[in-house]
């Protein structure tokens, strides 16, 4: 495998990688859209020091499978979605979708674990499974609801399964 640089830092990258780890850079996209390649993952962290959260944070990550790639949010993070590289993290994979705006949406998932979207004033709106989102109304998302930003840019919401509480589950008296 071909070692890549950060065109800013000249830090090592990985070929799928959308930004630079040690610099936050955007990476350039230089591939093909018929390349048969996996897509690329990203993930935010952005996290508070343990001193600061009020309790235990949820393992769980929300995934966003867009066709440029994958971006991953852990619990207790935010996450601008937009093609502005100076406010978001991923604006590498919105580069070529001129209808996307430069700040379009925030994604977040609180410490419990729930994740939710909210518009940010956008020009083209953002939808959950078809309805739009009204701008600075957070709207909750579920496993396998769809994300759509402007009309181009689509990604299918991918949360792990909730695990019950163990303590809440009881067996019938066998008397």
């Amino acid at each position: 495998m071909a070692t890549l640089t950060c065109p800013n830092c000249a830090a090592n990258v990985k070929p799928d990688d959308l930004i630079c780890f040690t610099c936050g850079a955007n990476l350039p996209r230089s591939r093909r859209a018929d390349d048969d390649v996996p897509a690329p993952t990203t993930v935010m962290q952005e996290y508070l020091k343990p001193q600061e959260r009020p309790g235990a944070i949820s393992p769980a990550v929300l995934r966003l499978a867009f066709p440029t790639g994958n971006v991953e949010v852990p619990a207790g993070t935010t996450l601008l979605l937009g093609r502005d590289p100076a406010e978001s993290l991923v604006a590498a994979a919105f580069a070529d979708y001129e209808n996307v705006s430069r700040r379009h949406a925030t994604v977040a998932m609180d410490d419990l674990g729930h994740a939710s979207i909210r518009d940010e004033n956008s020009t083209n709106g953002t939808f959950v499974n078809g309805d739009r989102v009204l701008p600075g109304i957070a709207v909750r998302l579920a496993d396998g609801d769809v994300v759509r930003l402007a009309a181009d840019v689509s990604a299918e919401v991918v949360l792990p399964r909730q695990q019950p509480d163990p303590s809440s589950l009881s067996r019938p008296d066998p008397r």
